[in-house]
């Protein structure tokens, strides 16, 4: 019951008049952005992070994760009517999504998606609210050698869950675990590569990085890319709504969906890609109708986008409860909740529990809404793909530049800008994952206390690390994590290409 008690508590917070307003805004914004080919949630909250600095912390986490489910919405649409996933989880939409689209039946392609969004999302949030009371029971009991350990599970997680190659990752990692060492060692007092640089002896500024990372790199890497030529809009002929035989095929896919991807979302090795690709797996085995599949199966669609969905939910729980970011969204969100002095985690809940319950509670809401966003005006969303790109990444490249300047007016901060946004591009091109540099940088100090805490009780004694049963199954999973997400994504994506062979033969 003290879950109902305190999801009502939420639903108080979140039904405040201007935190509707903030979840509206964030929903809009993120499927605006989700419909936008190239452009995902992650770099539209990393573009708002310097924007939001002043504003409140709850309303601006409701925001966030507004954009976050947005964006997971919006994706859908890019993927069915142009072919083009707009982040990886989108992929396996586009398979049957856009053969749907072809064959003129867009509309109900849409809708299934629309709405398995809106059933995923719902159940994984109460999923959500009361998994999280439980996990934050567990971590209350941490003492320094857990939350090391926790901190190398999060390292762990972010360099084999990002990317397409561990040792990638894990390159991306050390170079932001390499900025997390720049400034004032916080137990000493020593500078550490500052290079006689006053205003590095506070540290990289997350914002800058993730801004700098995220828009920057990403801007520059699409303008390099050059004018390959329009991209073919698939119209939305005929009704969007869905018959009573596409009701019939899609509400079971859902809930598969569901069940699916909201656990593997909450694993410290999950992420929405892989749910995507076992939700079709399931839904191509279990189908009453083998020879739609390739040619625009209606459960290829419903199943995939519900697991999406439910992922996203489900990556809030080790957000929130551990603070362990599974996503790059998830990593953009810890930058935010540091902007304003939160560290996501147990304490969290204890001490700040109405910021907490409302941004949950405020999911419910933002569902609703997405509900009656995506359906009524999907007109308006496929316009947004005739946006010309130059205007488009210019925009961008301008709002990433005021947003910081607004948020440090420094000539240095503005380099720090630049530079960081040219480390984004290179790579970009050469393949490494952007997540877990931030992360590094986030986290890395926090693991680096926890360990001096540790090392210090034990009076140097490095064993002690292991000698904790949590710490010690927490390192376990750890190493699980480099292994799991491998052997999932080579299972998924076997069949996903198998299904593409298939297709075009």
């Amino acid at each position: 019951m003290a879950t109902f008690d305190f999801l009502l508590q939420g639903l108080l917070v979140a039904a405040q008049p201007m935190n509707l307003l903030y979840a509206l805004i964030g929903v809009t914004l993120g499927t605006a952005v989700g419909v936008l080919p190239g452009i995902g949630p992650a770099l539209t909250v990393a573009l708002l992070l310097p924007v939001t600095y002043r504003l409140d912390p709850g309303g601006s986490l409701i925001m966030f994760a507004g954009i976050y489910y947005g964006g997971m919405y919006g994706g859908s649409t890019t993927s069915i009517l142009l072919n083009t996933p707009g982040e990886s989880a989108s992929i396996v939409t586009a398979l049957e999504g856009n053969k749907m689209a072809r064959a003129g039946r867009g509309g109900p392609a849409l809708a299934t998606a629309a709405i398995g969004s809106f059933v995923a999302g719902l159940i994984a949030t109460l999923g959500l609210a009361f998994i999280a009371p439980y996990i934050v029971k567990l971590a209350l009991v941490f003492g320094p050698r857990e939350y090391f350990a926790l901190m190398v599970l999060a390292f762990v997680t972010v360099s084999s869950a990002f990317g397409d190659s561990t040792l990638r990752g894990l390159t991306s990692l050390f170079v932001g675990l390499a900025l997390a060492v720049v400034g004032i060692d916080q137990l000493t007092g020593q500078a550490r590569l500052s290079f006689g640089v006053p205003e590095l002896l506070d540290g990289i500024e997350v914002t800058t990085l993730a801004v700098a990372m995220f828009a920057i790199g990403e801007t520059l890497f699409i303008a390099a890319q050059g004018d390959k030529g329009p991209d073919k809009v698939e119209a939305v002929r005929g009704s969007v709504w869905m018959s009573a035989a596409d009701w019939a095929r899609s509400w079971k896919a859902w809930l598969r969906g569901t069940v699916i991807g909201f656990p593997i979302g909450a694993m410290p090795a999950g992420g929405a890609e892989i749910g995507t690709f076992l939700s079709y797996a399931t839904e191509k085995r279990l189908t009453k109708h083998p020879e739609e599949f390739g040619n625009g199966a209606i459960e290829g669609v419903a199943g995939p986008e519900a697991a999406n969905n439910a992922s996203a939910a489900g990556t809030l729980v080790p957000l929130l409860t551990l603070g362990l970011p599974t996503t790059a969204t998830a990593a953009i969100m810890l930058a935010g909740f540091q902007q304003y002095g939160l560290q996501p985690g147990p304490l969290l809940f204890a001490t700040n529990p109405q910021l907490v319950w409302g941004l949950i509670a405020s999911l419910l809401i933002a569902n609703f809404m997405l509900l009656v966003l995506n359906l009524p005006l999907i007109g308006l969303w496929v316009k947004l793909l005739t946006i010309p790109k130059p205007w488009l990444y210019a925009g961008i490249l301008l709002f990433a530049t005021l947003g910081t300047i607004g948020a440090n007016p420094s000539v240095y901060e503005l380099g720090m800008l630049l530079a960081f946004g040219l480390l984004g591009y290179a790579m970009r091109v050469f393949g490494y994952p952007i997540a877990p540099v931030v992360v590094g940088l986030i986290l890395g100090p926090l693991a680096e206390q926890q360990l001096r805490r540790a090392l210090s009780i034990s009076q140097g004694d490095i064993t002690v690390l292991f000698t904790s049963p949590i710490a010690a199954v927490l390192l376990v999973i750890a190493a699980a994590a480099l292994i799991v997400p491998l052997i999932l994504r080579a299972r998924g994506r076997g069949e996903v290409l198998a299904q593409l062979a298939a297709s075009e033969d």
